[in-house]
């Protein structure tokens, strides 16, 4: 029987204690950027910088080098956010799939129906979260991000092993939940008051401000507020507890629906993973997020401060 969850966190001591369980898939989400380089990790793909493009100031890659040289959590396996998990056709960076492509990338995992998923990354967090937020938006409720990610997993003394893993397929239906999402529209209608929904940036302040932007165009959409996906982790970077991740998010307006956004759908999966962890279940990701919003010109912006 596959382990049972209890929260869409899960502690490095859980997970420890689960190894080798029964319908346990352990999953490394980690994308890299080139750290020599001044970017963004959410950034604009006019500037080269995104799935499969890399041609540009600096190249995303999977973590496989590191996966394999560097080590990961036992019996974990590796997936692809920049091809499998995102839509090659989409011109903007870490579009989702289609249901079909979600469907046959996680069975190639070796993701059931019965699995319980734990995603973890090397990074931040923010690319565990959003693929734990697809899983999510395909149907799959069992399935949890590793509280603090390969960093508390090595600071906490726990195993790990090297080289490469060969997953074993394994038979999975997607289940499209379109309620996980919004479109453009949807945030044009809330702009202009047709619609009722919060919006929320999980940009940097910088980036929300206008001050600093990896786009032509700087700001954030009319009305939003901003609650930056780092101000919810702590210190050792594990999610923020309750009260503190409460007082975090009380910027948000109650709202019958809350909508988050980033630059490009990456970090604002960490603040929706902030909202399950609080019980809500009225959020959405604004998937084409600033990289849609600002190619389109006439799309109003606030910009920095004069």
């Amino acid at each position: 029987m596959a382990p049972v969850l209890t929260s869409p966190v899960v502690s490095t001591q859980w997970l420890a204690d689960h190894l080798g369980a029964d319908d346990l898939t352990i999953v490394d989400a980690t994308v890299l950027v080139d750290l020599d380089l001044d970017v963004d990790l959410d950034v604009d793909p006019g500037r080269g910088v995104g799935p499969g493009r890399g041609d540009g100031p600096a190249a995303l890659t999977t973590g496989r080098d590191g996966f394999e040289r560097d080590g990961h959590v036992p019996g974990a396996v590796l997936a692809d956010l920049l091809v499998d998990f995102s839509d090659p056709g989409s011109d903007l960076p870490f579009t989702r799939p289609g249901v079909d492509r979600f469907q046959a990338a996680a069975a190639a995992l070796g993701v059931s129906n019965d699995s319980t998923v734990v995603v973890y990354d090397t990074v931040d967090g923010r690319w565990a979260s959003r693929l734990w937020w697809l899983f999510r938006a395909y149907g799959h409720d069992a399935v949890a991000v590793l509280d603090g990610g390969w960093s508390q997993w090595l600071a906490q003394g726990k195993p790990y092993d090297l080289g490469d893993v060969l997953p074993t397929p394994a038979p999975f239906v997607a289940t499209e939940r379109p309620d996980h999402w919004v479109d453009k529209a949807f945030v044009e209608s809330v702009v202009a008051g047709d619609e009722r929904a919060a919006l929320v940036s999980g940009s940097p302040r910088d980036e929300f401000d206008g001050t600093s932007s990896p786009f032509t165009r700087a700001g954030h959409i009319p009305g939003s507020v901003n609650v930056p996906a780092e101000t919810l982790l702590a210190d050792d970077g594990t999610l923020a507890r309750d009260p503190v991740l409460r007082d975090r998010l009380a910027v948000v307006p109650d709202e019958p629906r809350t909508v988050v956004y980033c630059a490009s759908g990456v970090s604002a999966s960490v603040d929706a993973l902030a909202f399950a962890v609080l019980g809500r279940s009225d959020v959405a990701v604004y998937d084409g997020s600033l990289a849609e919003w600002v190619a389109d010109p006439a799309a109003p912006l606030v910009p920095a401060a004069a």
